[in-house]
């Protein structure tokens, strides 16, 4: 009797958890969990999704012209050379899948984003964990994990989960030093948190050897939609174009992300309000002896005194209606990731840790 078995490696994946949405016998919950923009996209943007509701039966553009030309003229790069995607998890898949398989190996640091792994054994490849120096890349690390089997080498600057960033000489020197054979993928999933940070994109332009991706998932508020972008030498967007469904990305998503790029004003609108409330809630937390790292994304990665304290304060917050994220499968058990929301809260967050820091448990 024949067996059917997957692909090697498929079944050593863990399956991916979000962030949680709801707590069993609590209304009216505030979700902290999965890095949302709390003000959700522009009202320009809704106009656009709306606008598209009577051309549902229309399939979709499968250049994207429309929208890489819009990320194009707003980021000055070249739209010839920008690739949309579901989400920018699909574009690191593809980058897997189109130079990553048995045989090879794919590296990411310890504390990095969970796609990177699953995407890597998705594709057949080994991915290699590499540790951070106190919860920030280490570039040394990743150049002496490389070898002659290194494809891919993925890095989320600022990083998720720790909000952590390393300078961008850093980063050139590690694509200076790579292995010729290997690609350096920087995820800028938030990168527009962080006031003229460019995610990448000098560095694309001036090499043949990175590929940046970027996502409206976070900033412009569109998570539900599963629309990103990546940007990279001619060469390899040629590549991933050609293992891309033409219809990757649906209509509603390709109208409402390019008037969301075009829409800057709500960039700065919502990363002002970001900084001013990321910083208060750093500070308040400090306070409250829950420490942090400087965090340059729209969430803080609230350090405890060991798993069990972070686990305890997580459980007290879910009875307040705040969910914060558990990251113990990052390697990071003693902390929570809380995500930046408006003014109300952060201050019913931070309120609530304080009591459960007091005895309130």
């Amino acid at each position: 009797m024949t067996k059917i078995t997957p692909q090697p490696g498929i079944m050593d994946i863990e399956l991916y958890q979000g962030g949680a949405a709801h707590v069993d016998g609590v209304n009216n919950v505030v979700k902290l969990s999965s890095n949302e923009n709390p003000f959700g996209p522009s009202d320009a943007t809704v106009k656009a999704f709306e606008a598209t509701a009577r051309s549902l039966h229309r399939y979709p553009s499968s250049d994207h012209l429309a929208l890489r030309t819009a990320i194009a003229e707003v980021h000055d790069i070249d739209a010839d050379r920008v690739i949309c995607g579901a989400g920018s998890d699909e574009i690191i898949a593809f980058l897997c899948q189109a130079y990553a398989g048995s045989g090879d190996e794919v590296v990411h640091t310890e504390h990095g984003f969970a796609m990177y792994p699953i995407s890597a054994r998705a594709a057949g490849a080994t991915p290699v964990e590499v540790s951070e120096c106190n919860r920030v890349t280490d570039v040394d690390a990743i150049l002496e994990a490389c070898n002659k089997r290194t494809k891919l080498v993925f890095i989320a600057n600022p990083n998720n989960p720790t909000g952590t960033m390393i300078a961008a000489a850093e980063i050139e020197r590690l694509a200076q030093n790579l292995p010729k054979q290997a690609i350096l993928v920087l995820d800028g999933a938030y990168a527009e948190y962080i006031e003229g940070y460019d995610g990448g994109a000098a560095l694309v332009d001036a090499r043949e050897n990175v590929v940046m991706t970027r996502t409206f998932s976070k900033i412009y508020g569109l998570g539900a939609l599963r629309v990103g972008w990546g940007y990279g030498p001619k060469h390899i967007i040629d590549v991933l174009n050609r293992i891309r469904g033409p219809f990757n990305v649906s209509n509603s998503a390709l109208q409402a992300a390019e008037v969301a790029v075009r829409d800057q004003a709500y960039v700065t609108h919502c990363r002002d309000a970001n900084a001013k409330w990321r910083d208060w809630l750093a500070h308040a937390l400090g306070e409250h002896g829950v420490p942090s790292d400087t965090s340059h994304a729209n969430f803080i990665l609230a350090r405890f005194s060991d798993e069990n304290e972070a686990n305890a304060c997580d459980t007290y917050l879910q009875s307040q209606g705040l969910l914060v994220r558990r990251v113990k499968g990052y390697k990071l058990p003693n902390a929570l990731r809380i995500t930046v929301g408006d003014e109300a809260s952060c201050r019913q967050v931070a309120h609530a840790v304080g009591q459960f820091k007091g005895g309130a448990r």
